[in-house]
C-alpha cells in the first residue's frame, strides 16, 4: 500500500502583553486586543462627553436658541453679574450718600431701583440678541476643539494598540504538529492500476 500523507499544523500563541501609560492601556493575548483610556483622564472625559453630547451640540449649531445649556449658562452669569454690580453701584454711590444726608425719600429710592431694573432689562435684552448672533460661531469653535481632541485621543489609542500587538507578536511562540492524513484519491488510483497490471502479467 502507498504511504499516508503527513499534515503539518503550526499554532501561534501570542504572548500576554499589557502596555500602558498615564492616559491609556492596551492588553493583548491570544484572544485579541482590548484597549481603552485610563479612567479620570482628559481623553476619557472628552471621549465620553463627545459621545453623549455630539447630537445636541450639532443641533445647537444648526438651530441656535436661547434654551441651550451653553446659552442659558452665559445668560445666567451675565444677568447675575449685571444685577449685583449695578445694584451695588446705585446703593454705594447714590442712595447711601443721599440717605446719610437725609436728602432722599423712600419713594425716590424705590423709583431708582425700578429705574435700575428697567435699565438692566434693556441691557439683558441686548445681551440676548448678541448671544444668539454669536451662538452658532461659538458652538462651531467648541465642536471643532472637542473633535480635535477626540481624534487626537483615538490616534493615541491606535498607536498604543500597535505597540501592544507588536510586542505580543514578538513574544509569540509557534508549535508545529504532524498528523497522518488519509490516502489521496490519486494514491488509491495508482494502487488500483498497479494491482491490475500485476494480475494481467
Amino acid at each position: 500500500m502507498g504511504k499516508k500523507s503527513n499534515k503539518t499544523t503550526t499554532t501561534t500563541v501570542y504572548g500576554n502583553t499589557m502596555t500602558s501609560n498615564p492616559y491609556a492601556y492596551s492588553k493583548t493575548d491570544n484572544s485579541g486586543t482590548i484597549s481603552g483610556f485610563q479612567k479620570g483622564t482628559a481623553f476619557q472625559t472628552i471621549y465620553d462627553f463627545v459621545n453623549q453630547n455630539a447630537e445636541s451640540l450639532l443641533h445647537e449649531y444648526l438651530k441656535p436658541n436661547l434654551n441651550s445649556v451653553t446659552n442659558q449658562a452665559k445668560l445666567k452669569t451675565f444677568a447675575n453679574t449685571l444685577s449685583q454690580q449695578t445694584r451695588n453701584s446705585l446703593e454705594n454711590n447714590i442712595i447711601n450718600s443721599l440717605s446719610d444726608r437725609n436728602m432722599i425719600r423712600s419713594s425716590q429710592a424705590s423709583d431708582m431701583y425700578k429705574n435700575l431694573a428697567n435699565q438692566n432689562q434693556i441691557a439683558t435684552s441686548n445681551f440676548v440678541n448678541d448671544l444668539l448672533s454669536n451662538s452658532q460661531s461659538d458652538t462651531a469653535k467648541m465642536l471643532s476643539n472637542l473633535l480635535s481632541y477626540y481624534v487626537l485621543g483615538a490616534s493615541f489609542l491606535t498607536d498604543l494598540q500597535k505597540q501592544s500587538l507588536n510586542t505580543s507578536s514578538g513574544n509569540a511562540t509557534k508549535t508545529a504538529s504532524n498528523s497522518g492524513g488519509s490516502q489521496s484519491s490519486s494514491d488509491l488510483l495508482s494502487l488500483a492500476l498497479s494491482a491490475m497490471m500485476k494480475s494481467v502479467s
